[in-house]
């Protein structure tokens, strides 16, 4: 499939993710990295990754999707969205490809392969923004038997969500906000781009969770976390985990300061009060653990990012034989 399609002898429009960039010749889009040549849209991240590491699965994060193993993970530069707040700035708010560092979808698969990650994450970046460096990788991974992981803002185009359900096993995504004007005037997005992607990825058979990160008087007042609530527990459902994270003091907001516990002890009451149940809190030192919501029997126990099944079996509480929603082998 071509990413893109011909407006006329001078320009294309890039079908990767929602912003649909009219690009004339030679020029890029808001990403940095895809390019009008020749009338064809071209990738410059393609093969030139900028992050390879291996990571727990755990740190995606993923909590219900193959605990305790470990996936391979990739990333490139650019992105289509202008966090102030992003930790992997970097690499995300960079358009520089080094070129000398060539890793074919050949190369990521085998690297996957011989050091016994169970699957691949494509994450650190927007992965959208290099989906078709992604695809091909994805591809080959599943015909080798590995799990395919995307760690995204959520602002894929459509086009993108349709054709991922064939390659795709799971994805975190990032609900930032739920605020129009925040995503607009600050992230450079749209709430409702967001959104009608996380309902997409909640019905297709792509395994989803989402995190928030907890910014002080940003997004973290009731009235918003209640908002999401109510949007996770109607549009996608309470067996969707949720995932809190803790900010930190970075990039250009390095003077707000650190998440306190107060405040994500408070966003785990609201969510659990809205009926999700499995709602869990990062970058903070607490329990980890998933528990089952009927009887509250410890399912897998998590220190730091060290997990180990307890009593599930067969996707169920060996206690009560509750049905514990998750992708568990």
């Amino acid at each position: 499939m071509k990413y893109f399609h011909y407006n006329d002898e001078d320009s294309i429009t890039c079908l990767l993710c929602k912003h649909y960039c009219t690009l004339k010749e030679g020029r890029a889009g808001i990403c940095g990295i895809n390019y009008n040549i020749d009338s064809e849209l071209v990738n410059k991240t393609y093969s030139h990754p900028s992050a390879i590491n291996i990571d727990p699965i755990e740190k995606k994060p993923l909590y219900h999707f193959l605990p305790a193993s470990t996936s391979l993970s990739i990333g490139t530069v650019g992105c289509n969205l202008r966090c102030p707040f992003c930790q992997n700035y970097s690499i995300s708010q960079t358009t520089e490809v080094d070129e000398s560092i060539v890793y074919t979808p050949e190369d990521i698969v085998n690297l996957a392969l011989e050091n016994k990650c169970e699957s691949i994450s494509y994450t650190y970046n927007e992965p959208a923004i290099w989906y078709p460096y992604a695809k091909d990788i994805g591809v080959l991974a599943k015909e080798k038997g590995l799990k395919n992981i995307f760690v995204s803002s959520g602002y894929e185009s459509k086009e993108v969500l349709e054709e991922l359900p064939s390659w795709l096993d799971a994805a975190n995504i990032d609900l930032k906000s739920f605020s129009h004007d925040y995503y607009k005037k600050v992230l450079k997005a749209d709430l409702d781009g967001v959104l009608e992607s996380l309902i997409g990825f909640s019905k297709s058979k792509i395994w989803l969770e989402i995190t928030t990160l907890l910014i002080p008087e940003v997004n973290d007042s009731s009235q918003e976390i209640e908002k999401m609530a109510e949007f996770i527990v109607t549009k996608l459902g309470r067996d969707v985990p949720w995932h809190f994270s803790a900010f930190h003091p970075d990039y250009k907001m390095d003077v707000t300061p650190p998440t306190s516990m107060a405040t994500m002890q408070r966003a785990k009451e609201i969510a659990k009060s809205f009926g999700i149940k499995y709602v869990y809190l990062g970058n903070i030192a607490n329990d980890g653990s998933t528990y089952c919501p009927k009887c509250q029997t410890k399912l897998v126990s998590r220190e730091g990012y060290k997990a180990k099944i307890l009593n599930l079996q067969d996707s169920k509480c060996t206690n009560c034989g509750e049905l514990i929603a998750g992708v568990w082998r």
